[in-house]
């Protein structure tokens, strides 16, 4: 007679469309272990480490700017274009305002205006790209259609058009990269889409009368949180510059401060030339570093799905730890054989 033991004691029965039934024990919630793994395998993956530790530096800084540099951003505090000094640790601007609290403050918008854009492009992605990859037929052939116009519209143009047009600030940068970098994502949803609703966890959805909407969102999209956390990382890194170029060519609200307005004033008065580099430096560092990081996780989170980087990276641990040389060639490790007699 079978024995069970009670760590294994029962919870609950799910049964699937098919009508199989998957016991799932209280001492091992599948769903959670899963997270948890994935998380496991991030923190351990060091270029994401290394992104999480510099994305998490710059969102403090903003959460806590009215506590690091209290007060105006764009109060005036000294005399214009005043060198990095005791008292004002990142210089004045032209306008005299202090450039380490715009560099604070600006930490606050900018890093919205991208989680923003984020969040939305990717929303419009999942919604159009799946919807055109399961649905197909003419609607895939409307939605395809109206992918490709804007994909092959030129960005920048657009971007400018956009922005003259609509009135100044973060609302309508945030209106205008998400209106012009949705496509990507869509297209890579709606391809791997139409690779996901011909196996057979949709078939027997479909069989089970389960609705259209619920196949999309609840059968095929948790297969896909990989390319879509990727997707939207690339987003934000996309927003991060595209924002700071906007605002550089004075299509935002240049009295909001933000790392791309700081990039404006500094322009306008001559930053470059009158050797300020304090002005423009440190908002460039901060975009160029904010980039990076998100560029690393995706660089990580592709490493950790992607079945072909991962095999990659588990043979190269293989190598080094059998102190064998990298090689193109596929290696192969036998053994040591032991040899019964001894000695030999």
């Amino acid at each position: 007679m079978a024995t069970t033991d009670p760590k294994d004691k029962v919870d609950t029965v799910e049964v699937s469309p098919t009508g199989q039934a998957t016991v799932i024990p209280t001492g091992l919630p599948a769903a959670r272990a899963e997270r948890w793994r994935w998380v496991r395998m991030m923190l351990s993956n060091r270029k994401a480490l290394v992104g999480f530790v510099i994305i998490g530096v710059f969102l403090l800084m903003a959460i806590f700017a009215p506590i690091i540099a209290p007060g105006d951003p764009n109060a005036f505090v000294g005399p214009p274009n005043q060198p990095p000094s005791r008292q004002y640790i990142l210089g004045t601007n032209g306008q005299g305002a202090d450039m380490f609290a715009q560099l604070v403050w600006g930490a606050r918008t900018s890093l919205g205006i991208a989680f923003a854009v984020g969040i939305v492009t990717t929303l419009i992605g999942i919604v159009i790209g799946m919807t055109a990859g399961y649905v197909g037929g003419r609607v895939d052939d409307v939605l395809s259609m109206f992918m490709n116009i804007v994909l092959i519209i030129p960005g920048l143009p657009l971007l400018v058009v956009l922005a003259t047009f609509l009135p100044p600030g973060p609302l309508t940068i945030v209106l205008v990269l998400a209106a012009t970098g949705w496509p990507w994502g869509a297209r890579v949803l709606r391809s791997q889409t139409l690779s996901l609703r011909e196996k057979d966890f949709v078939a027997a959805a479909i069989v089970s009368g389960e609705s259209t909407p619920r196949i999309i969102f609840r059968e095929i999209l948790p297969n896909m949180t990989s390319i879509v956390v990727a997707g939207f990382f690339g987003s934000v890194t996309y927003a991060i510059g595209a924002e700071a170029g906007l605002e550089f060519l004075g299509l935002g609200n240049v009295s909001t401060v933000t790392w791309g307005t700081i990039l404006f004033w500094a322009q306008n008065n001559a930053g470059l030339l009158t050797g300020a580099w304090w002005t423009f430096v440190p908002a460039g560092l901060a975009i160029a570093l904010v980039a990076f990081a998100f560029s690393l996780i995706n660089y990580a989170v592709d490493e950790i799905t992607n079945p072909r980087l991962r095999a990659e990276r588990e043979g190269s641990y293989v190598l080094r730890k059998h102190k064998i040389p990298f090689s193109r060639a596929t290696p192969v490790l036998r053994a040591k054989q032991e040899s019964a007699a001894g000695g030999r």
